[in-house]
């Protein structure tokens, strides 16, 4: 589980693809302070598990399943990735609840900048759609943003200097894929509606607190 706060950005150094998904080599400093094999790293969004490290870096293996739904379908060397280690209890929650499981790559489809922050726009599909909400949360290459509004099919974040200078936001332009999770609570509240007859799907106090979020 990760909050979507990036601790640095590390390098892409070697791809090497195998019969079934893809192992890669990241170059990396802070992430590795106290790693080792085993750990989980989460990089540009998706949780990986350390193979191997050194202290220039670690490798990490990518499933089939994991490039098929995310951006490292096409990964390659040089290509900059937003790195998190996962939280550890006791760790203060700067962003939200992560868990490094993305549900699908959207499309950037739009920049406006606004005084000291800029506004970016996103493309989701319509499965994904339902699940963000004005002013919620969603991890968008592993960063964790606030929505700021939403038309249609599309979102829009605000990012500030920070977040620009610190994750590799500041690097994506309008076409350009990332990776997207939506925030589970939006995932566990749909699960206890489908579960409820229709006498009793509404959604009020004392539902939520019926049900551990009072």
């Amino acid at each position: 589980m990760f909050t979507g706060i990036i601790e640095e950005v590390g390098t892409i150094t070697e791809v090497h693809p195998k019969s079934s998904g893809v192992t890669v080599r990241i170059k990396a400093e802070t992430v590795l302070e106290d790693a080792k094999i085993g750990d989980s790293i989460a990089v540009d969004g998706p949780c990986l598990t350390i193979r191997s490290l050194d202290s220039n870096g670690f490798v990490a293996d990518i499933s089939e399943e994991t490039c098929r739904k995310t951006t490292f379908r096409s990964c390659k060397v040089g290509t900059q990735v937003n790195l998190e280690r996962s939280l550890r209890l006791g760790d203060r929650l700067g962003g939200h609840l992560v868990l490094g499981h993305v549900d699908e790559t959207a499309t950037i489809s739009g920049w406006k900048n606004e005084g000291t922050s800029v506004i970016m726009r996103v493309t989701v599909s319509p499965k994904v759609k339902p699940y963000i909400a004005y002013k919620g949360s969603i991890a968008v290459d592993g960063v964790s943003l606030t929505i700021a509004n939403v038309a249609n099919n599309r979102f829009e974040v605000a990012l500030i200097p920070h977040t620009l200078e610190v994750t590799t936001l500041d690097k994506k332009r309008s076409g350009d894929i990332v990776n997207i999770e939506v925030d589970v609570m939006a995932r566990y509240i749909e699960t206890l509606m489908q579960n409820q007859t229709p006498s009793q799907q509404t959604i009020d106090l004392d539902f939520l607190q019926k049900h551990g979020y009072g």
